[in-house]
């Protein structure tokens, strides 16, 4: 070590320093200087990768996930807290919880950019979002210690931290899927914007010609054609179909009331709602409804992935091939066993749908098939229902094949007595199952409704009314032995295909029980009305409400009418984000609506 600090201290001044030998017996030195800051290097490297990795594991875990929630609930709570007159330590509070979230979701974006890197975080349209609100929060943080901007300038700019609650979205598939087939929708009805905007400048410059000035009636009209923004308000109003009906009214009182020239400016108005209402406007819907077909589509997509992932794991751990074939490298994993299914959007982008295992798709080439494979019973609730697409745009009704097959009997017995053999069972099946005897039933059902409409409600002790009572007597004991037929032959409940399996058979029944109690309650008023009964009985009568039910029996048999319905209930469980969504937007547009206009005295806006 001597020699070494002798060679490391040497003054240039000295021969050595100069010698041809020196540098070669200093070369030890530097090659050591150089290995160490290679093996610096490669720890550090490493070290990043590490740190990178934990960080990406610590992101996508459950627990990041719900604390993201958490915070993005409680700046919910904070925003909504704020109202007029709030005191001034309510206010205090609010600011120190607003600088803390956001310091919280800043840490949030750069742990996401630092774990992904930056291509990769702004490759995601949700993380673009994110950085744009937190970059907003700490540009309104800034002015607002500084005092740079105006308090109106504030309380327009505090109003992006409203587009945190949005967070929300991202960490639920189905939301995400529809927020983004949203977005898209935008930029598909961009030129359609243009248009609407041209077919409002051309209406409200035609308004002004005909209605300037003219609206000058006693009392203060809002919607005038005086300017030209009043104008474009009125138009706007119009197309919107708020009230549009009154500003007709007012052109037609500016021309002289209903006569001749008067009648001639409703045609304005009518071209203007149908036109701007019903045309441009539902173009608008159209659009979003494609695209949400989309949402539906990767939404049902990526379930689809989830449950292939899920097979996958559980053949792995069934079959010890799988776990020998689990050892193979990934990337000859991912080319062998699955095939990747990519969906292009309108915008062009291919985004990845569904991958597709191929073990599930072929199967065992060895594996035994049954050529006539066991079908579920009809009379379950998925009773002779055609095969649909599974998907958000199902083939039109007239190209779906209905099934007409008699319901094939169940082999249990039917109130402990039937078996599926005995004689009497069997004619009711054939009876039920018969055209004619389904073609009766829709024309009783049809001639029961008509005697419902044709009731007298002001004079219930009317001729008409003791006719139509005798009728619906006659009805009630005609479905009722339809119910008791259709019992006999496939069973009340209890076994796999019985009556009560179906939802439509328990609507039907239903329906009957309601009119057996309303009949068996007309019949005892009649014979106990001289006695103290008649006031109890009339509090009971109140069921009878619900024989306007009647009319749905019809859907049971009407096949076309059954998949509409159904369509109805597939359409009401998948509004659901819709709702969220919408809520979502009434929110934000509540909270601004406070930021704006809560110190306005006239507006009265005191709290959210």
């Amino acid at each position: 070590h001597s020699q070494f600090h002798s060679y490391i201290f040497l003054h240039p001044s000295s021969d050595l320093y100069h010698h041809p030998t020196c540098f070669l017996r200093l070369y030890p030195l530097q090659s050591f200087l150089t290995s160490q800051s290679a093996f610096l290097s490669r720890y550090s490297r490493r070290w990043n990768r590490l740190c990178r990795r934990k960080c990406r594991a610590a992101v996508k875990s459950q627990v990041f996930y719900w604390l993201v929630i958490f915070l993005v609930f409680l700046n919910t709570l904070t925003i909504a807290s704020e109202h007029h007159k709030q005191p001034q330590w309510l206010t205090d509070v609010q600011d120190i919880a607003n600088k803390v979230l956001l310091a919280l979701f800043t840490g949030e974006m750069l742990l996401k950019m630092y774990s992904l890197g930056l291509q990769a975080y702004f490759v995601s349209l949700f993380n673009r979002f994110d950085s744009f609100v937190v970059c907003g929060g700490i540009l309104e943080t800034i002015l607002v210690e500084t005092k740079i901007m105006s308090p109106l300038g504030i309380s327009v700019l505090r109003c992006v931290r409203l587009l945190r609650i949005f967070k929300i979205t991202r960490y639920w598939n189905s939301l995400s899927n529809l927020v983004a087939s949203l977005l898209n929708s935008v930029r598909s009805i961009a030129s359609l914007l243009l248009l609407l905007f041209l077919f409002i400048i051309i209406f409200s410059l035609l308004g002004m010609q005909l209605f300037g000035g003219k609206f000058n009636f006693d009392d203060t009209r809002r919607s005038t054609f005086d300017n030209f923004p009043q104008s474009l308000l009125t138009v706007f109003q119009i197309l919107t179909g708020e009230d549009w009906n009154s500003v007709m009214y007012d052109g037609i009182m500016a021309y002289g009331g209903p006569s001749f020239p008067g009648m001639l400016v409703c045609i304005y108005f009518i071209i203007l709602f149908i036109c701007g209402n019903y045309i441009l406007l539902n173009v608008f819907l159209a659009i979003a409804v494609d695209n949400l077909a989309d949402a539906e589509s990767l939404t049902s997509a990526q379930k689809e992935e989830e449950e292939a992932k899920e097979r996958k794991k559980l053949a792995r751990l069934a079959s010890p091939e799988k776990r020998q074939d689990n050892e193979k490298p990934p990337i000859e994993e991912k080319k062998s066993e699955k095939i990747e299914l990519k969906s292009i959007t309108s915008d062009g982008e291919t985004n990845t749908a569904t991958k597709i295992n191929m073990d599930d798709c072929c199967g065992d080439e060895n594996e035994e098939k049954n050529p006539y494979p066991v079908n579920d019973y009809i009379g379950d609730e998925d009773e002779d229902e055609p095969e649909m697409p599974v998907g958000p745009r199902p083939r039109p009704l007239s190209d779906i094949q209905l099934k007409e097959k008699a319901i094939p009997m169940p082999e249990a017995r039917a109130f402990f007595i039937f078996s599926h053999t005995n004689k009497f069972r069997v004619l009711c099946h054939k009876i039920v199952n018969h055209n004619i005897f389904t073609n009766l039933i829709l024309f009783f059902i049809l001639l029961s409704s008509i005697s419902l409409a044709a009731e007298d409600p002001v004079k219930n002790d009317s001729f008409r009314n003791q006719i139509l009572g005798y009728a619906d007597h006659v009805f009630t004991g005609l479905f009722t032995i339809e119910i008791i037929l259709k019992m006999t032959a496939y069973g009340a409940f209890l076994h796999k295909g019985s009556f009560c399996r179906n939802y439509f058979n328990i609507l039907d029944l239903v329906v009957v029980s309601v009119s057996l109690i309303s009949s068996g309650i007309q019949w005892i008023e009649y014979f106990l009305s001289s006695g103290g009964w008649s006031s109890a009985i009339n509090v009971v009568k109140i069921l009878r409400v619900l024989r306007v039910l009647r009319p749905l029996r019809a859907i049971n048999r009407a096949k076309g009418l059954k998949h509409v319905v159904q369509c109805v209930f597939v359409a009401i469980r998948t509004i659901g984000n819709i709702v969220i969504v919408t809520t979502l937007l009434q929110f934000m547009f509540a909270c601004i609506g406070v930021q704006l206009f809560k110190v306005k005295k006239s507006e009265q806006i005191i709290r959210l």
